[in-house]
């Protein structure tokens, strides 16, 4: 029975003694299927078989090798082709490589052997490209953004819709958050679940990049084009090419630069820095900032026309204080991998630590919740994190509840039970300091709005 997944290797020899050795020495490999033609047009009726590889005589009788190797690439260029001669012509070699043959062997006592070799590196070739596909599907798994954006809130049920939405077309995304909120996950989600996912994805921080060497980074620059121009550059547009561009941070871009970004979004174009060559471009842009673009164009510091070209479809991040119980599900997601990570048993929060967290407001969003946990594991000794393991940034915690929506008595509730915490939960101790009365605590501690212990 043949193997489906075999190497499937041609030899096209008029010799038939010489042909018949080839194909019983390449059929010693069990995992190459070979077969043996002694005409072109035998052999051309059978390449809809599609061969990995195909040995070629050079000189075959009323036909030219170099006529046969371009018939074969014009039927299908992936088609590797050996050629076998009798002569060693250094010219007509190098003229054969130059049109597209894989190797040029010369017939003597080792042709076998090089054959053999040659076939082996081949092998290689097509394994690893194999293999490349594989990871890059494996990506695209990875990416997959209702495995890897963690949570089930209805504002995130939200972001889940759009990045799927966004997924299916080409449409320029704009996405809108806080620092720490997890823009750049949702654009590699979006990336990797389009059909662009084998194409590369490119990352420009324009806030960390010096607004003199930006458009170099963006568009690249010819040799000499300014001092320390040494060699030409490529720049993020081209090696986005076919693939998707990420612009994070695009609120900081230079008013300068903003106007030469425009017209390579218009022209579908770019020139590189100190050039005269148009290169079109083929890139998806997905844009991201913590600002609110509309107020800076109001403000005079972002184009109004840029602004319209990248809002396409908007995705606004909650901030994770808005994200209800999807705090404890990340909360619990750090601590498992950060464990299985550091190989450290498994730890589990216990509600009072859950509690602490959702009555913290998490300036830093995700990346803070992230570092905040990896901290508590440190911290425990025992299989349990408990409130005491959780460091958080109290001199921001209470100044920091007026950015979030909430009704007057859930406030009440948070600027007690911070005190609470504060003070080693010393009733007497809150009520002088916040001038209530110890009654309005202990009522609100046995209605359940406070914990005591």
């Amino acid at each position: 029975m043949k193997n489906p997944q075999a190497f499937k290797v041609f030899i096209l020899e008029d010799d038939l003694w010489y042909g018949s050795m080839l194909e019983h020495y390449l059929s010693l490999n069990p995992e190459y299927e070979v077969k043996r033609f002694e005409s072109p047009a035998d052999f051309f009726a059978k390449l809809h078989e599609q061969p990995d590889v195909v040995t070629l005589d050079y000189s075959l009788p009323g036909s030219d090798g170099t006529e046969v190797l371009g018939k074969i690439k014009e039927f299908n260029p992936e088609i590797r082709v050996i050629i076998i001669s009798g002569q060693e012509d250094v010219a007509t070699a190098i003229n054969l490589l130059k049109n597209g043959a894989f190797d040029y062997i010369v017939k003597d006592d080792d042709t076998k052997d090089r054959l053999w070799n040659s076939i082996l590196h081949l092998r290689e070739i097509s394994n690893l490209k194999q293999e490349v596909e594989s990871l890059k599907n494996q990506v695209g798994r990875k990416y997959d953004f209702s495995q890897i954006i963690i949570g089930k809130s209805e504002p995130m049920e939200k972001v889940f819709a759009l990045i799927e939405k966004a997924s299916k077309t080409n449409i320029t995304v704009s996405v809108t958050g806080e620092t720490g909120s997890g823009k750049e996950l949702v654009a590699k989600a979006i990336h990797y679940n389009s059909e662009r996912h084998k194409q590369p994805f490119v990352t420009v921080n324009v806030a960390a990049i010096p607004k003199e060497l930006l458009e170099s980074e963006l568009f690249g620059h010819e040799k000499g084009s300014f001092t320390g121009a040494v060699t030409r550059r490529i720049g993020k547009f081209e090696e986005a090419d076919k693939g998707t561009l990420f612009l994070d941070e695009i609120g900081e871009l230079d008013i300068n630069l903003q106007a030469k970004l425009l017209r390579v979004l218009q022209e579908r174009e770019i020139t590189r820095v100190g050039g005269n060559a148009v290169l079109p471009i083929n890139v998806r842009i997905i844009v991201a900032t913590h600002k609110n673009l509309l107020e800076e164009v109001k403000n005079k510091t972002f184009r109004e026309d840029l602004y319209w070209r990248l809002i396409g479809l908007p995705i606004l991040l909650p901030p994770l204080r808005e994200r209800g119980t999807d705090i404890a599900v990340l909360a619990k997601n750090f601590v498992d991998h950060f464990c299985k990570e550091n190989k450290i048993n498994r730890k589990t929060l216990t509600p009072e630590a859950q509690q602490k967290l959702t009555a913290y407001p998490f300036p830093g969003n995700v990346r803070e919740l992230k570092s905040i946990m990896e901290l508590a594991v440190v911290m425990s000794d025992e299989e349990l994190i408990l409130p005491e393991h959780i460091t958080l940034n109290a001199s921001t915690s209470i100044s920091d509840l007026l950015n979030r929506e909430t009704t007057l008595k859930e406030f009440e509730s948070q600027i007690i039970q911070h005190y609470l915490d504060k003070y080693d939960k010393d009733v007497l101790l809150v009520a002088r300091k916040l001038d209530i009365g110890k009654s309005t605590i202990y009522r609100m501690i046995q209605n359940g709005e406070l914990k005591s212990k």
